[in-house]
């Protein structure tokens, strides 16, 4: 036996055999696991954003197939149902990473998105029978399936994905949330102008889910050891390098859980009002940009539909750009982690915010710079996954999960607020200086929230992370693109 340079004891021959028998840049089962996460997310975020282009085609079917049913619903009704997901997804944040760690990964987010799927297939039938009312239960109850997505996932990484492979495999595995609202925003016009209809909008994405579940049933796993397939060269390389962590993401020991010491310490509490403050002008845009373009720019469902899906395309490229920028920073020592940290969350909440201040002054006669402007605002938030992001498993690496599911919990109930209140200041979907005070809201928002992580935000350790006597790592290490 030898001891690591963390302190842990390991089987020097297992370590050298480990990694002898897996190729540096080789593929193996936890590549083929993070293609299956990146395709789970890219459902997920699919089925949570086709409402947003869906709902223009349901409430007016100039531009797209005339045969299928029109409902007129005003604004605050769209609102209230492009809000209604959120009200169940926050209900499961926090009791899933309890459940994915008692359970598994693979159980809770195999159930979770497969249900969610089949829901997603009733939507049309359910706007037939119902109205608004039925649409927007079964929109709840689809949020509720969804709250274990991330927790689930946040799981199935720390499991599969050795630390130093984690820039790579966690931003693969994550960057499925701007693909799958890629493809459904740029796809969603043409499925509603087609034979098809709207309602092939939510077959389509309810269906991909169901296959995937499938797939994900037969080769999914929640862990190395639970996958018979395996090598065991690979299984001994990924169990190894998880042994040398002097914190484990997932400790062996239950770990009391430190609630009082969360919600008292300042580093935690600015993490919570920086990841609110993302998603209030993250969903804003999300769910209003298709009636944006569509009322106040003039585009039709086509072209609306590729527009809106632009500035995620962007933000899907610059997530990989800004992330190797942090990685080369942090590997040649330029600045200190907290420093990254803060950077990259101003860079990613305060451009953006900029660029909602210059989008509140354009007209309809401007539109090629609104759409600069839109793309500039989303693409740039990319920034935050090598900011704030990350910042739960700086402070806690043993807590991390349930950080997340604390501030994914109360972030999202931001995701309520905001389509809401656009609903209620929006009367005229065509008034600019009404739209002018949406973006000042979300530009002030972005504005306090990243002013209160600069001011507040650590990056180290917390005291709360470690039990007694056990040995505490020092600061989360290749990390730099897990979120």
């Amino acid at each position: 036996m030898a001891v690591n340079e963390n302190g842990v004891a390991v089987d020097s021959k297992k370590e050298a055999e480990a990694e002898a028998g897996t190729p540096k840049y080789g593929l193996g089962v936890r590549h083929m696991q993070t293609f299956l996460l990146f395709f789970a997310l890219t459902v997920a975020y699919a089925q949570r954003v086709n409402l947003s282009v869906a709902v223009v085609a349901m409430t007016d079917s100039k531009g797209s197939n005339l045969n299928f049913p029109e409902y007129n619903w005003p604004e605050k009704t769209k609102s209230l149902l492009l809000s209604s997901f959120f009200w169940g997804y926050v209900l499961t944040q926090v009791p899933s990473g309890q459940l994915a760690r008692k359970f598994g990964g693979k159980i809770t987010l195999l159930t979770g998105l497969g249900l969610c799927s089949v829901l997603n297939i009733f939507t049309p039938l359910f706007a037939r029978w119902g109205g608004w009312q039925l649409v927007c239960a079964l929109r709840v109850m689809e949020g509720l399936c969804q709250g274990v997505v991330f927790p689930s996932v946040h799981t199935l990484i720390s499991a599969w994905v050795p630390p130093s492979e984690r820039p790579v495999l966690g931003t693969c595995a994550y960057t499925g949330n701007q693909f799958g609202t890629i493809v459904m925003l740029a796809t969603s016009g043409l499925l509603a102008s087609s034979s098809a209809g709207w309602p092939s909008i939510f077959y389509i994405s309810g269906g991909v889910g169901c296959i995937w579940a499938i797939v994900f049933f037969f080769w999914g796993a929640s862990s190395p050891a639970q996958y018979k397939r395996i090598s065991v060269e690979e299984r001994k390389m990924i169990e190894m390098a998880q042994a040398s962590e002097a914190v484990s993401e997932q400790p062996k020991e239950k770990l009391h859980t430190p609630w009082l010491s969360f919600l008292t310490s300042p580093a935690f509490l600015a993490l919570i009002i920086a990841h609110s403050a993302n998603n209030w002008g993250f969903w804003t845009l999300l769910t209003e940009i298709p009636s944006y373009m569509k009322n106040v720019l003039g585009k039709d469902i086509k072209s609306n539909a590729l527009l809106s899906a632009l500035p995620y395309f962007a933000m899907f490229v610059m997530s990989f750009i800004f992330s190797g920028i942090a990685m080369q920073l942090n590997k040649r020592n330029c600045i200190s982690t907290v420093t990254s940290r803060k950077l990259f969350n101003s860079i990613g909440l305060w451009v953006p915010m900029l660029a909602l201040i210059g989008l509140a002054y354009v007209d309809r006669a401007q539109s090629n710079l609104a759409v600069i402007l839109l793309t500039v605002t989303v693409g740039f938030n990319g920034a935050c996954y090598v900011g704030f992001q990350i910042n739960h498993l700086d402070l806690s690496p043993n807590f991390a999960g349930i950080l997340m599911g604390i501030t994914n919990c109360v972030g999202n109930i931001m995701s309520i607020i905001a389509p809401l209140l656009v609903g209620f200041i929006v009367n005229n979907e065509e008034d600019v200086e009404q739209w002018r005070v949406v973006f000042f809201i979300a530009a002030a928002i972005y504005l306090v929230g990243n002013g209160l992580f600069i001011i507040f935000g650590k990056a180290n350790v917390q005291p709360w992370n470690d039990p007694p006597a056990k040995h505490r790592r020092s600061s989360t290490l290749h990390v730099e693109s897990q979120h």
